[in-house]
C-alpha cells in the first residue's frame, strides 16, 4: 500500500486549480469544508497513490455531485414526516456518541435492517443525507469539541437476526456501497462487527480476500455484543443500545435506541433538513432528489456475487439438512 507523500498531495491539488471548471470548485468546497488537502489525501489513499487515477476519481465524484444535486441534498426532505420516520424504522442507521479519539460512532442494524418501506431512491437519498450530514455538521462539531481535524467516523454493525433474506437486499447495497467508495472514500476508520451469526462468518471467510489489504485492516470482528473490546475506545453512553447489554440486540424500544425516529440525532437531523428546505425555499415534494447511481467498481460487483452464492449455498445446505432431519 502506498504512503501518501506531499508531492503527491500538491500535484492533485495543482490539478484541482488549473484543470477543473467553477461549477466543479464550488461543490468541491462544499466537499471539503474548508481542508482541500486533507480532502485530497482520502481520494489519493483510494487511488493507493496513483494521481492520475486519483483525479479521475475526484473529477468523476464533483460531477456526480452536480448532476444529482447532492450539495443541495440537505434542504430536500423525503416528503411527510410519516415516510421519513418509515426510512428511518427501516434503514437502522444512527449516530450514538463520539469515541475517545472524537470519530462519531455511527451504527447501523445490518441483521434486521429491512429495506421495505419506500423506493430505492428513498433509501438512496437518505443515505445520501447521513453522509453529508455527518461531513458538514457532525465532524466540523467534533472538531470544534475535541481541537483537532477529524474527517472520519467509526461504524458499528450489529448482525443480529442476519437471515437467508437479506439476499433480497444486496442491490441496493450495492448500490449504497458504491456511492460510498467512490465519492465518499476512506470515511470511516473502522468497521467494528457484533453480534455475527453463523451466516455472517461463514461469508466473511470467502469475501475477506477478496477485499483490498486497506479495507482488511479496517474491518474488526468482535466476540458477541463486543462490549469490553468497544469500552477500550468510547465511554459506555457512547455505546449504542444493541452493544449495552445482553440480549438487546437491534431492538426498536428503549430511550437510548440509536435507530429511532424519536432518538436525538434523528430529530436534529430531519429539523436540520426542514430548516434548510425553507431557508433556501426548496420544493417538498415526493421524488424531489434523482440520483444518479454510479456503476459498481468491478471488485464491488464481484463480492456481491460471492455473497449472493454463499447465502444460496448455506440455504441449499439449510433445506438438505431440514429434509433429513424429518
Amino acid at each position: 500500500m502506498e504512503t501518501i507523500n506531499e508531492n503527491m498531495i500538491k500535484q492533485l491539488y495543482k490539478l484541482m486549480e488549473e484543470e477543473v471548471d467553477e461549477q466543479q470548485k464550488n461543490t468541491f468546497k462544499n466537499m471539503h469544508q474548508g481542508y482541500p488537502l486533507e480532502t485530497i489525501k482520502r481520494f489519493l489513499q483510494a487511488r493507493d497513490g496513483n494521481v492520475t487515477k486519483a483525479y479521475k476519481m475526484l473529477l468523476d465524484c464533483l460531477n456526480w455531485r452536480i448532476q444529482s444535486e447532492v450539495d443541495n441534498i440537505l434542504a430536500k426532505p423525503i416528503v411527510p414526516t410519516e415516510l421519513y420516520r418509515a426510512v428511518r424504522d427501516s434503514q437502522l442507521m444512527g449516530m450514538s456518541g463520539y469515541s475517545k479519539q472524537g470519530f462519531p460512532v455511527i451504527a447501523v442494524g445490518v441483521g434486521l435492517s429491512t429495506y421495505d418501506k419506500a423506493s430505492v431512491q428513498h433509501y438512496v437519498q437518505s443515505h445520501i443525507q447521513m453522509n453529508e450530514y455527518r461531513d458538514r455538521v457532525i465532524l466540523p462539531s467534533g472538531m470544534n469539541k475535541f481541537g483537532r481535524y477529524i474527517g472520519s467516523c467509526i461504524k458499528i454493525l450489529d448482525m443480529t437476526g442476519l437471515k437467508l433474506s437479506a439476499l433480497n437486499q444486496i442491490k441496493l447495497l450495492t448500490v449504497i456501497s458504491s456511492i460510498d467508495d467512490l465519492n465518499y472514500p476512506e470515511k470511516t476508520e473502522t468497521y467494528y462487527i457484533v453480534n455475527a451469526p453463523y451466516i455472517f462468518s461463514a461469508c466473511w471467510k470467502v469475501v475477506k480476500p477478496l477485499l483490498q489489504e486497506r479495507t482488511r485492516k479496517k474491518v474488526q470482528v468482535l466476540h458477541g455484543f463486543g462490549t469490553s473490546d468497544l469500552l477500550k475506545i468510547m465511554d459506555y453512553n457512547s455505546l449504542p443500545h444493541f452493544c449495552k447489554k445482553e440480549g438487546s440486540g437491534s431492538s426498536r424500544y428503549g430511550a437510548d435506541n440509536c435507530f429511532a425516529f424519536d432518538h436525538a440525532f434523528h430529530q436534529q437531523l430531519y429539523e436540520y433538513i426542514k430548516r434548510q428546505a425553507v431557508l433556501t425555499n426548496s420544493s417538498i415534494k415526493e421524488g424531489s432528489v434523482k440520483v444518479e447511481f454510479p456503476e459498481p467498481d468491478p471488485d464491488d460487483k464481484k463480492i456481491a456475487k460471492v455473497i449472493e452464492s454463499e447465502f444460496q449455498r448455506i440455504g441449499h445446505q439449510t433445506r438438505f439438512s431440514q429434509v433429513n432431519i424429518s
